[in-house]
């Protein structure tokens, strides 16, 4: 029976692989204590490898099935073919679809990416985040997409995020293949959620992207040639911004609705 102190989480993300890497140890945190959780992904095709992947890091996560719009990736024109970048995708549209996933799930949390769109800047992250917010507030309102359901609102929005403080070993990693390291400024991370019990969940969910480990500059590549002490010191901690009306609960190591 789930605990009314653990509410349930929406993950809401732009690529497979985004889930694990900066909300997998709070998803297996909530699945451990029987909340309900699930996870939306944004871009790639449903009958691609990378979903196949996707499937397997969820079930390392206890997160359900994969949920994904299946628009295309920003950078990669093999992720869906056949369908719009999700850059390029009217965000009316983009937003139905979340609201649709929204008010079917019926979460109390909706978690996702954070403004700068991660350490990296992605375009399809900044576009999750755009999106995410504005579905969450319209899955409340009746008259927005009837047609996706009876309205929910969550109590509550997530951004997973890493402050300036938090970047620690990160920053020289990513610089050193030449990518951007975006932090946020220390006082926008409301949230810091140690995930050590729960690591080895997450580290099989981040295996589980294969491909992505395979890739020299890509971060589950980045991580995997790491050794487990210095590995361990980047994922333990988890970083959210919290964005709700209302005041802030008194909980700043776990998530609240």
């Amino acid at each position: 029976m789930t605990s009314p102190a653990t509410p349930s989480l929406l993950g809401v993300f732009a690529h497979p692989d985004d889930e694990s890497l900066l909300a997998g140890g709070v998803l297996a945190q909530h699945a451990a204590a029987q909340a309900r959780t699930a996870v939306v992904t944004m871009t790639w095709a449903p009958d691609t490898l990378r979903a196949a992947e996707l499937a397997n890091a969820l079930s390392a996560l206890g997160a359900g099935a994969p949920r994904m719009l299946g628009y295309g990736d920003a950078r990669n024109p093999q992720a869906a073919p056949d369908r719009p970048r999700l850059v390029d995708a009217p965000l009316d549209e983009v937003i139905a679809a979340l609201v649709h996933q929204i008010r079917s799930f019926r979460p109390d949390i909706v978690v996702t990416q954070d403004a700068l769109g991660q350490l990296t800047g992605h375009p399809d992250h900044r576009r999750t985040y755009q999106a995410a917010l504005l579905a969450v507030q319209d899955a409340g309102l009746a008259h927005l997409h009837p047609e996706a359901g009876e309205p929910w609102q969550p109590r509550a929005v997530y951004c997973a995020t890493h402050p300036e403080s938090g970047v620690g070993d990160l920053g020289p990693l990513l610089e050193a293949v030449g990518k951007r390291v975006l932090a946020t400024p220390n006082a926008y991370a409301t949230t810091a959620v140690d995930v050590t019990p729960w690591l080895e969940q997450k580290w099989a969910a981040i295996l589980a992207h294969r491909g992505e480990v395979a890739r020299e500059r890509a971060l589950p590549g980045i991580l995997a040639r790491l050794p487990a002490e210095t590995r361990r010191r980047i994922i333990a901690t988890e970083y959210f911004s919290r964005l709700a009306t209302g005041p802030v609960p008194d909980a700043p190591h776990r998530l609240t609705a």
